[in-house]
């Protein structure tokens, strides 16, 4: 596995990791879209994770308009047929780096608090974030948001 720049040719097969974790709903898939599209000439971070040759994963991140240091993770996903080799977490400690070096002091992570989450939370709790914030019914009734953060020196 080796993390790359995002390409133009990976659009589709993102799309695909995107529909396949199953993690997000059918209008989120548009938006996830759309920031790819944009790509980093719109301010938006991608690292690809490459495992044979082809796509098995991607996060995207940036600065956090009219803040001072603190960066937002917008999407992770890893091809659920690789789940459990480690790819979501080198996504993660390759991005906590890019922020690190570019003087981030903070990077927040959103998710919900459903029960179909708890392997998500735990992933990112795993990763030494810390729970900030919960808004209950946010994305809708009964799916609250939690706010993760890891912080920099």
């Amino acid at each position: 596995m080796r993390l790359r720049a995002l390409r133009e040719a990976d659009r589709a097969p993102l799309e695909a990791i995107l529909r396949a974790t199953r993690a997000f709903r059918e209008d989120e898939i548009p938006v996830a879209l759309e920031l790819i599209d944009a790509g980093e000439a719109a301010g938006y971070r991608f690292l690809v994770a490459e495992c044979d040759e082809r796509a098995a994963g991607y996060c995207c991140f940036g600065r956090a308009p009219l803040t001072l240091g603190t960066f937002d993770l917008y999407w992770i996903a890893v091809d659920p047929q690789l789940h459990g080799r480690g790819i979501g977490r080198e996504l993660m400690h390759e991005a906590e780096a890019q922020v690190e070096r570019e003087g981030g002091r903070l990077l927040l992570v959103e998710t919900s608090d459903k029960p179909a989450y708890a392997s998500t939370r735990a992933f990112y709790e795993r990763l030494g974030y810390a729970r900030e914030a919960h808004i209950a019914h946010y994305y809708g009734p009964g799916d609250g948001k939690l706010v993760y953060a890891r912080r920099f020196a």
